[in-house]
């Protein structure tokens, strides 16, 4: 940082020590850490990277937790004015103030707990309430599939996983992602296997249970090579989401039909 002319401000800095549980119970998380500079830091327990809560056995229960607070308290306000609006400028305002939150760097839940997730469609399903107007009670599902064509949380956090794989394999993805999606056709090891032909992507064995499979490295390939081919074969980027958000979709609600 001294090469760069920075200073490190510790009235603005967060450490936090990230583990499994068995790792963390082991480890003395509440003595402050001594920087270069000599300043004292003490560890927290969550801490927050643009605008992610994140808590040191990547749970995201926190994070969620203040999600769903701030999704809820923008629909009691659109509830106030519900019936003055139209409903596309009730869809637009929910999809501003509520859906956007949702999707917001979803892909990090992916594998998490279902108790996490299902606080997440909580808020979906109240958004769906709010725009079509159905009451408390009244079941959700038809509305979500046939009037709002909204994908369930889970599907919507496997839609963000496969988008960026795709966007990787075509050069479009972040640039810190180079290098995680690899085509096993590149590796001479597996060049026989049938995998090889139907374009799947190498995934890597994870050293835990927990948190190896929920990193991009392995949810991308293990998600790429779940797709069919014709849509992993789509020659744009507008045919991948449009043919994707249908796969996804028939899966969601496969058993309501």
């Amino acid at each position: 940082m001294g090469s760069n002319r920075l200073k490190m401000n510790p009235d603005k800095t967060q450490i936090i020590w990230m583990g499994s549980r068995q790792h963390l119970a082991v480890l003395d998380t509440a003595t402050p850490l001594r920087l270069h500079d000599g300043t004292l830091i003490t560890p927290s327990t969550s801490v927050r990277n643009l605008g992610v809560i994140f808590d040191g056995e990547l749970l995201m229960a926190e994070h969620v937790n203040a999600l769903c607070r701030s999704c809820f308290y923008q629909l009691r306000q659109l509830r106030f004015i519900r019936r003055s609006l139209p409903r596309e400028s009730a869809e637009l305002l929910v999809h501003a103030f509520v859906s956007s939150r949702v999707d917001y760097c979803n892909s990090l839940l992916y594998g998490a707990s279902a108790h996490v997730t299902r606080k997440l469609q909580a808020v979906l399903n109240t958004a769906a309430r709010l725009i079509t107007g159905l009451r408390r009670y009244d079941h959700i599902t038809p509305a979500l599939r046939d009037d709002l064509h909204w994908l369930p949380v889970k599907q919507r956090i496997t839609y963000k996983v496969a988008l960026l794989a795709y966007k990787c394999l075509h050069g479009a993805g972040p640039s810190y992602f180079d290098g995680y999606c690899i085509a096993l056709s590149s590796d001479t090891m597996h060049h026989l296997l049938r995998s090889v032909a139907r374009g799947d992507l190498h995934c890597p064995r994870t050293t835990t249970r927990r948190l190896g499979p929920r990193s991009f490295t392995s949810s991308a390939p293990t998600v790429w090579n779940s797709l069919p081919s014709a849509i992993r074969d789509s020659h744009s980027l507008t045919v991948f989401k449009q043919r994707l958000k249908s796969h996804l979709f028939n899966i969601a609600y496969l058993n309501d039909n």
